[in-house]
């Protein structure tokens, strides 16, 4: 069972020098644990698979297995065939140093991939290894439009949680469909897992008008409402924070040990963020980095989409210095870009990447 509702996402995990800094790690789980707190996310290809391997040493060979919960995924690139995924599956055991995952979930499912998994056979090994004893808990994560997401519950009705993108700015965009896809989620009974609350940080540094509203409300960090946000909503039964410092893990645990729902005044001032920050026009990325691999020219989008945000909130030169002398000094430019479109066919987000990078160009590149 997930104590509380905090979940430790270990996309964004503590870097040193290309490496995870497993002392920091280990200062952070410890202190999450000791918290109450239990539940851990991870994906084969995270920082470039760093994160399995530093989870193995700095919580599973550390904590006895029972102490915590541990969710992998089954991920799209990883497979080809069904013969595929028992090998890769065990080798993720191995990698984690467990003989079970809590919850094992069908990766970013959407209509790109999930024929995929249906011809692959994929929900029908996890059921195997279930059986096996080797998942507790069968699951999907989801990127992709409400009716997707009924087809899929529709084929399966043994899923046994959700895990969405579910955030206040997210709630109604019509692209990413939050309310729709947790509303069919809610339709089938299905325990929903959050992922992307502050959308990949955009909501913990706010513009400065929107960071002055939740100022205004004297009582906690720019991430803790949008995390409250979210776990205020029925059915959820964890939210993922992708925590990177042990200062983000105290500020965490400060509202999530004792967690009340957000009232009406801090409901109110979420909307009026809301309305500051599409009044700024920013690119909704999340730097979950997904569009990197591949891209033939090695353009670094994210932090692109960084610049050209950065530049529209405070219009300064540091947006310029970044962009020029850091991030395309070893990478392409924007303007590199030769509209492949292999980006957009992975972007969670459904970004029009190649129209995006144009903009970015115009800005940057005049």
């Amino acid at each position: 069972m997930i104590n509380k509702k905090l979940g430790f996402g270990c996309l964004r995990l503590p870097m040193q020098t290309g490496s995870v800094d497993e002392k920091q790690f280990c200062a952070m789980i410890d202190r999450y644990l000791d918290a109450g707190f239990n539940y851990f996310d991870t994906a084969h290809g995270y920082i470039g698979g760093l994160s399995e391997k530093s989870l193995r040493k700095c919580l599973c060979e550390r904590y006895p297995r029972e102490s915590f919960m541990l969710t992998d995924k089954l991920t799209e690139p990883y497979f080809h065939s069904q013969k595929d995924i028992r090998p890769f599956f065990e080798e993720q055991l191995r990698l984690c140093g467990v003989d079970y995952f809590d919850y094992y979930l069908m990766h970013a499912q959407g209509a790109g991939n999930y024929d995929k998994f249906q011809k692959c056979r994929a929900y029908e090994t996890a059921a195997e290894l279930k059986a096996e004893g080797k998942i507790r808990h069968v699951g999907i994560s989801f990127h992709d439009r409400a009716e997707v997401l009924e087809r899929i519950l529709n084929d399966h009705p043994e899923i046994e949680a959700v895990q969405i993108q579910f955030n206040y700015l997210d709630y109604d965009d019509a692209a990413v469909q939050s309310r729709k896809v947790y509303e069919v989620c809610r339709r089938y009974d299905k325990p929903v897992l959050v992922m992307e609350p502050v959308k990949g940080g955009a909501l913990a540094d706010l513009p400065p008008a929107a960071a002055s509203v939740i100022k205004a409300l004297r009582g906690g960090s720019p991430a803790s409402y949008a995390i409250r946000y979210a776990a205020g909503f029925d059915g959820v039964i964890g939210v993922l924070s992708g925590m990177s410092t042990l200062a983000q893990v105290e500020d965490n645990i400060s509202y999530m040990q004792d967690f009340k729902p957000l009232d009406e005044k801090e409901t109110m001032a979420i909307a009026q963020v809301c309305a500051i920050i599409r009044s700024v026009n920013m690119i909704p990325c999340t730097s979950c980095r997904y569009c990197i691999e591949g891209c033939p020219k090695n353009i670094s989008i994210p932090d692109l989409f960084s610049c050209m945000n950065v530049k529209k909130i405070y219009n300064n030169w540091n947006a310029d210095y970044y962009y020029h002398d850091v991030h395309t000094v070893n990478n392409g430019k924007a303007s590199d870009c030769i509209q492949c479109g292999r980006c957009e066919r992975v972007c969670p987000q459904h970004l029009k990447i190649r129209e995006l990078l144009r903009k970015v160009a115009d800005e940057f590149e005049k």
